[in-house]
Order: structure tokens, then sequence, then C-alpha cells
């Protein structure tokens, strides 16, 4: 009995090869298309699953935030009454029972501005002539000056603060006045019968 094989010629046998060789690397190539469209979708899921996980972090974290920010703006108030408190004090004063006071609410307002900034809570009080952030300070008034540049802080009237890089209240200022507006207050003070030259009273 003769193998059917031996009829084929070799031309077609090669033919035949050569058309299941090329039906393999079709499929081969659709795979790696299918696995590199998979691995591209599972990337995808995995940045879109981090980029939740991140925005969640950031929610949760702004809202804790926002309400430790409420509660420290309520205990600033309690720092300023304090600090308040013990400027009027008399400095002359001899009394026994007034300085164990004043020791006692300067232990308090000590005791609280370490625990502002255990919690993140940081003072903002620029000095003369640093120069004026609208983001952490707000101008009350424009005084001349010729010690500090225009428009730079000239005095703090009261601090600021701020959390975890948030501003909970600017710093209030006193700037010095540019140019133009330092020439026009001098004129009107003048007019108004003050020396020329002479500075505002701050502490008024």
């Amino acid at each position: 009995m003769t193998d059917e094989t031996d009829d084929i010629p070799f031309s077609a046998e090669l033919e035949l090869m050569e058309g299941a060789a090329d039906e393999r690397g079709a499929e081969i190539a659709r795979l790696e298309a299918e696995i590199a469209q998979l691995k591209d979708q599972s990337l995808r899921f995995a940045a879109e699953a981090e980029n939740v996980r991140r925005r969640a972090e950031r929610e949760m974290n702004d809202a804790r935030a926002y309400a430790i920010q409420r509660f420290a703006r309520d205990l600033l108030g309690v720092s300023d009454n304090l600090s308040r408190a013990l400027k009027a004090v008399p400095a002359d004063d001899a009394d026994p029972a007034l300085k164990s006071l004043v020791q006692g609410v300067e232990m308090t307002e000590k005791e609280l501005l370490q625990a502002f900034e255990r919690n993140g809570l940081k003072r903002v009080e620029p000095a003369a002539g640093d120069r004026f952030d609208p983001n952490l300070h707000q101008a009350m008034m424009e005084q001349p000056s010729g010690d500090v540049p225009p428009g730079s802080v000239l005095q703090t009237l009261q601090p600021g603060w701020e959390l975890f890089g948030r501003i909970v209240r600017p710093a209030m200022v006193i700037t010095a006045a540019r140019a133009a507006a330092a020439n026009e207050a001098q004129g009107a003070y003048a007019q108004a019968g003050g020396p020329a030259g002479e500075s505002f009273d701050t502490k008024a």
C-alpha cells in the first residue's frame, strides 16, 4: 500500500507548510496584540485606582484640616485676650497678688502657644521691611516712611496664623506708602496743621 503523502508534490507540501506557518504567525500576532491591550488596560485601571486613592486621601486631609482650622481660629481669640491682659498690667505694680496672677496668665499663654506649635499652627508676624504678601498679610492702612521700601511692611498690628500652609488669620499690618500716595498724604497732613514730614502715631 502506498503512503498518500507520497502522491503530494513537494511544491504543494511546501505551500501547505507555508500556509500553516502564516496562520500560526497571524495567531501569534493577534495574541500579542491582545496581551498588549490587556496590559495597557491593567495599567490604566491601576493608575485610576491610585488616583482615586490619592483623591480620597486628599479630601479626607482637607476635611480634617478644615475642622482643625475652625477650632484653631476660635482658640486664637483666647490667645489674643491673654496677650491683651498681660499688656494691660502696669509694669511698676508691686502687688504680690497681682504678680502671682500675671505669672499664671503668662504660663497659660505659654502653654497655649506651645500647643499651637505642636499642632502645626504657626505665627505669621512680618518684620519691618518685609515684602507685603497679600496671601499672608492684610493691609490696614498706608503710612509714609523713609525707613523701609515703599509697599513693604512698616509695622505689624496683629500677628497672623497659618495651619499646614493654609492661612487661618492674616497678619494685620501697616504698609509703607508708595511715592505718589506718600506725597498726597504728607500734603493732606500739612494742610490739617501737622508739621511736614511728621509720621502718624500708630499707637493711637
